[in-house]
């Protein structure tokens, strides 16, 4: 995507990552942990504007879970309470087993999205994914085999240099992700995320992700340059600073920024042509 799909109009994918797995209610008083909370927060976004929704699954102490059936409850409370919204399972995790990093591709029906880290990854005092080639391999011979659509997180260069090497094993159009804070994640500055752009391939679509207050300005940005955003609780808690945000706000937010830059909001139906998914 460039310049000119900005220029075109292009539909801009939004995604909505309600939960994410490292802070809790602590952190957020309403951050949604259950699969009924969950499901409510992924109503409340689809009604505002996104079509893609990031799940991540709680046990019941509220701490990540990775297993089939947390992921089950969770997916079948998300369809029950959604109309059209794609499914993305997160795969990712810090310190968790290998073999525990499959069990989100295996509900039924799978997902039709997962995210797939490109590589290792440092974040907050003890947080550290290792994400070895051998464990990224695996993985995405599982969702080509369950036919679920990666979505490559890159956290950094040396991951845009993993993506890129890959990018023929990829069914099109190959869908990075593109991650902008602390930790071992880029910088969060609009000439990186322009770098990152003009270093793509004709025919990748990009998504960003910005970090806490880096969430705004990065993810207009990538509107402006023809490419989809991800908002939600996971990525940020406020909506301005000393203001607790809502995923539904801050998708609200998001799609009222589209329009006002020309860029209309992708409809669930939208969001598949232009990914190849293969329907709910």
């Amino acid at each position: 995507m460039t310049y000119d799909d900005y220029l075109d109009g292009k539909p801009a994918i939004i995604t909505a990552a309600l939960t994410g797995g490292v802070h809790g209610k602590e952190a957020h008083p309403d951050l949604p942990e259950t699969p009924e909370e969950i499901a409510a927060a992924a109503a409340a976004c689809e009604d505002a504007g996104a079509s893609v929704l990031h799940l991540h699954a709680r046990r019941d102490n509220g701490e990540r879970a990775f297993s089939v059936e947390r992921f089950q409850a969770v997916a079948d409370a998300v369809r029950e309470a959604t109309d059209e919204a794609v499914l993305q399972h997160s795969t990712g995790g810090t310190a968790a087993p290998d073999a525990l990093r499959h069990e989100p591709l295996r509900t039924d029906p799978a997902p039709e999205m997962a995210s797939l880290d490109m590589g290792p990854l440092n974040r907050y005092e003890r947080l550290t994914s290792e994400n070895t080639r051998g464990l990224v391999a695996s993985l995405h011979a599982e969702m080509r085999e369950r036919s679920i659509k990666p979505e490559l997180e890159v956290f950094n260069d040396g991951h845009l240099n993993e993506s890129l090497a890959i990018l023929e094993d990829l069914e099109d159009p190959p869908y990075l992700n593109f991650l902008f804070g602390g930790g071992t994640t880029s910088p969060p500055h609009p000439r990186n995320l322009l770098n990152r752009v003009e270093a793509l391939p004709e025919g990748v679509e990009f998504n960003v992700i910005g970090f806490g207050p880096h969430q705004l300005p990065m993810t207009t940005q990538s509107l402006l340059l023809g490419g989809h955003v991800r908002v939600g609780l996971e990525d940020n808690r406020y909506y301005e600073k000393g203001e607790l945000a809502t995923n539904e706000r801050l998708v609200a937010r998001a799609a009222r920024l589209a329009e006002e830059l020309g860029r209309p909001v992708a409809t669930p139906g939208e969001t598949r042509e232009l990914l190849g998914l293969r329907g709910r």
